[in-house]
């Protein structure tokens, strides 16, 4: 089996995701895919013809992200009409996936330069179209199987379930913010990030957008819970609410409403690209490395609870590396609610250290189709920057699901 070298990994400041508001907000969405993809290139000096494909993770294709998007960036990008283009989506884990099928790919001796990534334009207007919810498709025998929900509730399911106080939530929020602050002042992302230009040639956005280093404390305990009149909301004409739902699978719960603007994911728009090549192209064309994917793998949990798969996807992942927890040296868990990485953090008794070093979409905006390119660039520039090792990403999705990659540093 060929082994799957990233090479590069590049990814946009994220722009607070409201229409009229942020700064990538009037930029169509295959604009900002190419911005990453044109980016790539020009620092790896690839020859766009012998790409073999671009996969790309978007979650919200409708409108203007409809229409194969990562096909439409890449000739944005004014690559070779030679290089294939296909996206996916796995809800939030749509970028991360998109990293395992081009790794995949690679690994089963089928293709040799492969570049994966994602986008999402949070501030699209009409991203989620005229129908039903995402999770409400209409169909009355799924949810009567699989009842799911606002994410929001399964965020404040999860919690209630497991005993996790607000409290706990609103330290690891302000500890996002707190660690992303030191990033940035520390330009750790600067290896990564490249801004974003208006079609004119005026620069859109060179920094991120949504951070909050003013956060504190005492302000997150005073922000009022997000979901809690959610819960009572009808789900269709019937009359049924996401409580009622909720009480198929846990009659009598009283669940405890504990996430709130401060301590859930930002709403940003943004992009990633990572390049990736077989070994064998790699040296033939005098490519250096920056890390081998190790082994990858998904997992699915509850779709009532949804949000709770990044720790079986981790413990499945690392089987398949021959790995323990300690051997990794940071892991990176996608914030999409304050609980999710909690509960990723005590399930597998990790040190709070070795997890988002950096701050993650609490403090700087979760691009759903985005982030896990985003973040497979993040744990790879730390783990450079700190001279260690090993690296695995993981992240929640809707429909009960979590991708898990692993990264060897070379």
């Amino acid at each position: 089996m060929s082994e799957a070298w990233i090479i590069d990994a590049c990814r946009t400041p994220r722009g607070v995701g409201k229409p009229g508001k942020g700064a990538l907000a009037g930029i169509h969405p295959q604009q900002l895919g190419a911005s990453v993809l044109r980016a790539l290139a020009e620092r790896t000096r690839i020859d766009t013809a012998e790409v073999d494909d671009v996969v790309w993770g978007t979650s919200a294709q409708r409108g203007r992200q409809g229409g194969n998007i990562g096909r439409m960036s890449a000739l944005d990008a004014d690559y070779a009409v030679t290089a294939g283009g296909v996206t996916l989506d796995r809800f939030c884990g749509s970028g991360l996936t998109a990293v395992s099928m081009a790794a995949a790919q690679i690994m089963a001796g089928m293709d040799r330069l492969v570049v994966a990534g994602g986008t999402e334009m949070m501030s699209m207007p009409g991203r989620h179209g005229d129908g039903p919810p995402v999770m409400d498709s209409g169909n009355l025998r799924l949810r009567e199987a699989h009842p799911q929900v606002n994410q929001g509730l399964s965020a404040d399911l999860i919690a209630t379930l497991n005993g996790i106080p607000r409290r706990a939530l609103d330290e690891l929020a302000l500890s996002s913010q707190q660690r992303a602050a030191a990033a940035i002042a520390e330009g750790r992302f600067a290896r990564s990030l490249v801004p974003v230009h208006h079609e004119d040639g005026g620069l859109a956005l060179d920094r991120e957008e949504y951070p909050r280093p003013q956060t504190t404390l005492e302000g997150l305990a005073a922000l009022k819970p997000s979901f809690e009149t959610i819960a009572d909301t009808p789900v269709d004409d019937s009359g049924q609410t996401h409580r009622d739902l909720i009480s198929r699978r846990y009659p009598g719960l009283d669940i405890q409403f504990v996430h709130h603007p401060g301590n859930s994911s930002g709403v940003v728009d943004g992009s990633a690209a990572v390049l990736l090549a077989s070994a064998d192209y790699a040296r033939a064309h005098g490519m250096r490395p920056r890390a081998r994917i190790v082994a990858m793998a998904t997992s699915g949990c509850s779709p009532t609870l949804m949000l709770d798969a990044p720790a079986p996807a981790a413990h499945k992942v690392l089987e398949r590396a021959g790995l323990g927890v300690d051997d990794i040296d940071l892991f990176e868990v996608n914030e999409a609610f304050a609980v999710v990485a909690e509960r990723f953090i005590r399930e597998l008794d990790l040190d709070r250290d070795k997890v988002n070093v950096n701050g993650g979409a609490i403090a700087l905006g979760h691009p759903i189709g985005a982030t896990g390119a985003i973040l497979i660039g993040t744990v790879l520039d730390e783990l450079e920057r700190r001279d260690q090792r090993l690296g695995l990403v993981t992240m929640c999705t809707g429909g009960g699901m979590a991708p898990a990659v692993i990264i060897e540093r070379l």
